[in-house]
């Protein structure tokens, strides 16, 4: 194992491996990744026919892609970190894929809206652990100046999962049923789980051969570092919008603009996917390279992304033309990822490398708890809100819309657009907030950054 030696700018790790086995290392955690947001994110993709069969609101939409998912993945990440402190990493992430995999392959044989939901929380279990111990493998893989990279690249997953998911699903959906779509794109998963543990090493841990610092312990660091708590709370409110708006795309492409259920999906995920996936990249990528003559890069290109794809949203949303809004929503989806690779660069140089699980399961604590639990019912609560209100002057409401007759069913969808579409603009105006905590990491970071 290569080893730290000291430079003018802290400790400097050279690497674990050779070049081309990290890559391997790299590559099958992007596809652990991936799988972990194909089958997090299908269901988002195959709302529209879950609601009309169910007869849901958005808001049980809204509790059913966040709380039922993130509360138990949220609690469940940190003693899984604890045990990847000690243990194995690569067999914990192993049965970890197995499964969440079997869980999503489950939901497509949910006769009710609580199969539905049961199923959803059992994949919480097993996606609660992936990201600490990958991340953990990752940072002793790969050398300190190459590390935003690395994460970057593992964070790729999240688009191109969310693409997969999307047009995958999507077609499923359309040639057989909703339900098709999870058992095919679940079932996969359990052989990739026995791949990797097959053929990824677990590697040793960098720094020096110390005893596993308790949970209090790596907290007090943490409660000493105002850079990673202000890049967590930033996160938490990057993810409240990314989730809860991001969540509610495809119904919105098919309420307001009319599209279909296929086409919804191959527009979110071909366009929006490949965009997110270029400013996954760029962030760690630019990050890496300019952070020598700009230390604190990693703090305003968070804030930057989010400030220009602020207004390039509420413009795409507001715009009655798809054709017009297209390209603002591709440019504002590659601009909000510019935050991925920082925060998990910032998590893991804030604490030495028996630290990082747990220093990532708690950053997931926060930003999953505040940003993923909340996100999505609170846009599907405000989309029901304003639903109500236009469709109240029609002699209508949410819930006589969910058993509409035919005369009202075209009353309904208009008023059930509206309130999206609103619900959606309010949601991407808390990205300002997200970027002033972003800005605030750049005060402390120099003096937070060990390792």
């Amino acid at each position: 194992m290569a080893g730290a030696a000291p430079t003018a700018e802290g400790p400097y790790f050279a690497g674990h491996g050779t070049k081309s086995y990290r890559a391997y290392v790299l590559a099958m955690l992007l596809v652990v990744y991936t799988f972990n947001f194909i089958d997090r994110v299908v269901i988002t993709i195959v709302q529209e026919p879950i609601k009309q069969e169910f007869g849901l609101t958005d808001l049980q939409l809204g509790l059913l892609g966040g709380p039922a998912f993130a509360l138990l993945y949220t609690f469940l990440g940190i003693p899984i970190a604890r045990l990847a402190e000690r243990t194995n990493r690569m067999t914990i992430l192993s049965v970890a894929v197995g499964v969440w995999s079997g869980f999503t392959a489950l939901c497509g044989f949910a006769t009710n809206y609580t199969h539905l939901l049961l199923a959803r929380i059992g994949v919480s279990v097993g996606e609660a652990g992936c990201t600490p111990p990958a991340q953990s493998v990752i940072a002793d893989y790969f050398p300190s100046d190459r590390r935003a990279t690395a994460l970057s690249i593992y964070s790729l997953g999240i688009p191109l999962g969310s693409m997969i998911a999307a047009v995958g699903g999507g077609w499923i959906a359309t040639v057989l049923d909703w339900r098709a779509a999870f058992i095919v794109l679940g079932v996969p998963g359990i052989l990739l789980a026995i791949f990797v543990k097959l053929t990824v090493k677990e590697p040793p841990r960098s720094g020096a051969a110390v005893e596993t610092p308790s949970f209090g312990a790596a907290l007090k660091v943490l409660a000493s570092k105002p850079a990673f708590w202000h890049m967590a709370l930033g996160g938490a409110i990057t993810s409240f919008v990314g989730y809860g708006v991001g969540g509610f795309l495809n119904p919105f492409l098919m309420r307001v603009h009319g599209l279909s259920l296929l086409h919804a999906s191959q527009f979110s995920g071909v366009v929006l996917g490949v965009a997110a996936a270029i400013g996954t990249f760029a962030s760690g990528f630019l990050a890496d390279r300019i952070s020598k003559r700009h230390p604190n890069a990693l703090a305003w290109l968070p804030a930057l992304g989010l400030a220009v794809a602020t207004p390039l949203f509420l413009f795409s949303y507001y715009i009655p033309s798809l054709a017009f809004a297209a390209a603002p929503l591709v440019i504002g989806a590659c601009a909000q990822y510019f935050y991925l690779g920082p925060m998990y660069t910032v998590t893991q140089s804030v604490v030495e490398p028996r630290m990082r699980a747990t220093a990532t399961a708690i950053l997931l604590f926060i930003v999953n708890l505040l940003g993923y639990a909340l996100g999505p019912p609170f846009v599907g609560a405000v989309s029901d809100i304003i639903a109500n209100n236009v469709l109240t002057a029609q002699g209508l409401s949410v819930e006589m819309c969910r058993t509409a007759s035919e005369a009202n069913a075209a009353t309904c969808a208009a008023g059930q657009a509206t309130g999206l579409k609103y619900a959606m603009m309010i949601g991407v105006c808390f990205f300002i907030w997200a970027a002033v905590h972003f800005l605030l990491v750049g005060r402390t970071l120099k003096r937070d950054t060990v390792s």
